[in-house]
């Protein structure tokens, strides 16, 4: 990385240093994500980083709002969410003067500024479609309480992947770029968007009682009811921490679907560059590896976070470490 920097009211924050931020930010929260772009080429790692920056700080921002749900009165939640939405329309001028060649008018929080300045270059270097954030930004202001769009309850699939087109699909979008493609971008876009969506969906189905603190319920209403499930159901296990016949049989039902979204999705493998289909290949695997742990462990998602171990991951990013050694001569680093 070069050594440009942006200046921040009378502050300079200097370009390695705010991929290096992060890189500090994937490696604390993306396990599996950071796992995965240690498969990749040196200089893919860091914008890969940045563009999970980025996702990261947004969301955390919305998960402010979810943290005083149900601690403050209604008035005062609805305040605080305008709070959370101001600082996102704050982030995203940010970012679309950035990309106009201006320099950043203001601080958003030392943290906020790096990854900014981090995700232009990023943006600037691959060529990534800006409208491909703006996409995001617009799918996470339904996430906070009080806005026009602010969603809890999703009535159809049809209605969730539409929020997943913004919360994951886009996300899949800003990387192709990145990742390079052995045929027209275009063409290996729908692949892009459906491992998006697919990795999406693994953590709606594991984060069932997570949501359900937050008031919120991220499986489709209508898929659910055909197997009598309805929210009321719902917070009964999240309470006994026992899950309803019902519960399993719409959890396999989706989980099914969710499978069928891999299988889009692991077909554009192939359509990527060579050399960085094995980080994908091990991202996919392992997320969907979540799933076959939520059947294992019986459904128990209101007792337990189904999580896939350590060991297995680890020994599948080592077969995928193989197959890129043996395809060329770039050498992955799977150490810390």
């Amino acid at each position: 990385m070069t050594g440009s920097a942006a200046a921040v009211t009378g502050s300079v924050i200097e370009l390695p240093a705010a991929y290096r931020e992060c890189r500090q930010i994937a490696a604390a929260h993306g396990r599996t994500y950071f796992l995965a772009t240690r498969l990749l080429s040196a200089e893919r790692r860091p914008a890969v980083h940045a563009l999970y920056a980025f996702a990261r700080t947004v969301d955390d921002i919305v998960d402010h709002t979810d943290a005083i749900e149900g601690t403050l009165d209604p008035a005062a939640i609805a305040y605080r969410g305008e709070d959370c939405a101001g600082l996102l329309d704050r982030i995203e001028k940010q970012l679309r003067s950035r990309l106009e060649g201006n320099p950043l008018s203001e601080q958003i929080g030392e943290q906020r500024d790096r990854v900014l300045l981090a995700l232009t270059d990023t943006i600037e270097r691959y060529d990534i479609a800006h409208q491909h954030f703006w996409t995001f930004m617009d799918a996470m202001r339904m996430d906070i309480v009080g806005t026009p769009q602010y969603r809890d309850r999703y009535a159809t699939m049809a209605e969730l992947r539409e929020y997943m087109r913004g919360s994951a699909a886009a996300i899949g979008l800003q990387l192709l770029p990145v990742l390079g493609t052995v045929v027209p971008v275009a063409e290996a876009e729908p692949a892009a968007a459906a491992l998006g969506e697919a990795f999406q969906l693994t953590n709606f189905l594991r984060d069932v009682a997570e949501d359900l603190d937050r008031r919120r319920v991220y499986l489709p209403a209508d898929e659910l009811a055909a197997f009598g499930v309805d929210y009321d159901l719902l917070v009964d296990c999240h309470r006994t921490g026992r899950t309803d016949q019902r519960v399993r049989a719409a959890l396999a039902h989706l989980i099914a679907i969710n499978r069928d979204i891999y299988r889009v999705a692991d077909r554009g493998i192939d359509l990527l560059e060579p050399r960085v289909r094995p980080a994908i290949r091990t991202a996919s695997t392992l997320y969907a590896g979540i799933l076959d742990q939520i059947e294992n462990g019986d459904y128990a998602i209101f007792r337990r976070r189904a999580v896939v171990p350590q060991r297995h991951r680890l020994r599948v990013a080592a077969l995928e470490f193989g197959a890129a050694a043996v395809r060329g001569p770039h050498r992955p680093n799977l150490r810390p």
